[in-house]
């Protein structure tokens, strides 16, 4: 149970919440409370990880699609051989509900042939503004991470995230939204084929994996996808929140770099 209690204080934690919504909940004085976040109490965290862990537990995990079944949402996606080729199909893309209400379509950037690629959730209010994946404050750590870190260029890796539009107010795609753009991340990873990937962050990874484990459980070991190897971690964004967590996501840079074949210097990683 405690096990389960941390995992969900941490998934909530990286996602930025500090209270849970609760419905019809009923005031000193009797009168019922519309939804609202409410701070969390521990019988209130208790039971909620419970539920959690139970339904997790008894859930069997959802099947991976076949590599052309995503692709074949759309014909001629497949044909595709180029991510040049890929940002062109999707053009101005009208697909889902956010189409209207984002500035830039954030479809990539990076290395075309990179060994290295890195996911995350969806583009923020910079990365709106610039049509570039993390450019942003906690862009800007992922980019200590790769440099000073890794000892890398940023050119030399391919950064994308699951979802090319901006969520309104940075909310967590939701699952019409990620179904209408996984085949185009599908076919990037396709088309760069990594050596290995690194998955930022609770979204990503869960929407990667096809998985609600919590990412406490995850990073840390390698998984796969499209017969790639993936690494999850914790989100920059997440990082700016609790720098404590920096030396944990660097041992997880550091099994990348092993992976890679690239040396580990005796002191690093982002700070």
């Amino acid at each position: 149970m405690l096990d389960s209690v941390r995992d969900y204080l941490s998934q909530l934690a990286e996602e930025g919440l500090a209270g849970l919504p609760v419905r019809g909940a009923v005031s000193a004085a009797g009168q019922g409370a519309s939804a609202s976040k409410l701070p969390l109490s521990a019988a209130a965290v208790l039971s909620s990880a419970g539920n959690s862990a139970r339904a997790a537990a008894s859930a069997p995990p959802a099947p991976l699609p076949a590599p052309g079944e995503l692709l074949s949402r759309y014909p001629g996606l497949e044909k595709t051989t180029s991510l040049e080729e890929v940002k062109a199909f999707i053009g101005d893309c009208k697909r889902c509900k956010l189409a209207p209400l984002r500035t830039h379509l954030v479809f990539g950037v990076g290395n075309p042939t990179a060994d290295l690629m890195f996911v995350g959730e969806a583009p923020g209010a910079d990365e709106d503004a610039r049509g570039e994946p993390f450019v942003g404050r906690a862009g800007q750590l992922l980019t200590d991470i790769i440099e000073r870190g890794m000892g890398l260029k940023r050119s030399d890796v391919y950064i994308c995230n699951v979802i090319k539009c901006r969520p309104p107010d940075n909310r967590n795609p939701e699952p019409d939204e990620v179904a209408t753009c996984e085949p185009f991340l599908m076919r990037q990873i396709d088309l760069v084929r990594p050596r290995a990937i690194v998955a930022l962050g609770t979204f990503a990874v869960q929407a990667l994996l096809k998985v609600k484990t919590p990412i406490s459980r995850l990073r840390g070991n390698w998984h796969e996808v499209r017969g790639v190897k993936l690494m999850p971690t914790f989100h920059p964004a997440y990082l700016l929140r609790s720098p404590g967590e920096k030396r944990v996501v660097w041992q997880d840079i550091q099994e990348v770099m092993k992976l890679l074949g690239l040396e580990i210097p005796a002191r690093g990683g982002a700070r």
